[in-house]
């Protein structure tokens, strides 16, 4: 009898190797992945200190040791510690998985593990990109939630900001949308507070961009964009509008939490506006693995290992994010709504 072997055994692929195989592997982008918007940087703890100071949040820097130390503002309400939130994930290779793949015992036969686990490894690492969207566009409105739709963090309440926002008032037919929309980029560029930016997206629900293209003030400049600007038998040009500055973009996503309900990433009637082309505004920490080897190392996306089990009965596949998403000008996301 010839035993199956696994090519991720001890012998084989270690965590940094498996590590490095499902953050290498084709990622199934959400719209913020395409979009680039929140850059990653890894930090070596496992929760962070910010700090508030004129709206604009960062991370208390490290220093050499010995030297001198960051002064705070005296405000107690000016610095917050955040754990970052733990996301582990897991998943097991059974005898079912290969069953009938090659014959019992045929050792000169392809041996399937390294696809099963490739395999695996994919629909893990979809799953973790799904949840990374779903904190990152909840970040964006200065919220952090898990995957439960628990509100971790409110950025704005922990540091006493109030959020930005504009009534559109899509309902009035006389309502003066252009300059609905010179407010919005108004209130942003006051909210760079020395950033840069590209130009401002809005992200914002179906019900929103019906009646935005419906108003009496924008339906003759969206007749003319959706019949020049695009073109129409190639594009589904209801998803994307510029009108006056900002870049109105439908988004109609919804997400199925951990608990089995689901929840709309931009509430029905909504939408938020934000800058593009920033340079530090949008940022996700992550913190290392929860594991003695990863202990004081720089935090890396996503970490996988597996386990096989001693009676050769499965491999556990193991995966785990520890993400922190945050905007650290959180005023700079305006809320946008009609309110009839």
């Amino acid at each position: 009898m010839v035993a199956m072997i696994n090519p991720f055994d001890a012998g084989g692929y270690s965590l940094a190797e498996m590590t490095q195989a499902i953050n290498i592997l084709p990622n199934v982008y959400t719209r913020l992945g395409q979009m680039g918007l929140f850059r990653f940087e890894g930090v070596t703890q496992r929760s962070v200190v910010i700090e508030q100071a004129e709206g604009v949040l960062n991370l208390l820097p490290t220093v050499p040791l010995g030297g001198p130390a960051t002064v705070a503002n005296r405000d107690t309400r000016s610095m917050r510690s955040f754990t970052v939130p733990w996301i582990p994930h897991d998943d097991v290779i059974t005898p079912q998985d290969i069953q009938g793949v090659r014959g019992f015992g045929v050792a000169d036969a392809a041996d399937p593990l390294a696809t099963v686990m490739e395999r695996k490894l994919t629909r893990m690492r979809v799953k973790h990109a799904q949840t990374r969207e779903y904190m990152e566009v909840n970040a964006l409105r200065g919220i952090v939630k898990d995957g439960a739709g628990t509100t971790l963090y409110n950025y704005f309440t922990e540091f006493g900001l109030t959020q930005l926002e504009t009534d559109f008032v899509l309902g009035t037919a006389g309502t003066q949308v252009q300059g609905k929309v010179r407010d919005v980029l108004r209130k942003i560029e006051t909210e760079l507070k020395g950033e840069t930016m590209t130009g401002v997206l809005a992200m914002v629900s179906p019900e929103f961009f019906d009646k935005l293209i419906g108003h009496a003030k924008v339906e003759e400049a969206y007749k003319y964009y959706s019949s020049t600007g695009a073109q129409p038998l190639r594009e589904d040009t209801r998803r994307r509008f510029p009108f006056a500055g900002i870049l109105f973009e439908e988004y109609n996503a919804t997400v199925t939490l951990s608990t089995g309900t689901t929840e709309t990433l931009i509430p029905s009637g909504e939408g938020i506006a934000f800058p593009l082309g920033t340079l530090d505004t949008f940022v996700t920490h992550g913190a290392p693995a929860n594991l003695i080897e990863t202990v004081n190392t720089v935090g890396l996306p996503i970490y996988a290992r597996q386990i096989a089990r001693p009676d050769g009965s499965a491999i556990e596949v193991k995966t785990e994010a520890s993400i922190l998403p945050i905007n650290k000008r959180p005023r700079l996301a305006v809320r946008i709504f009609s309110s009839n």
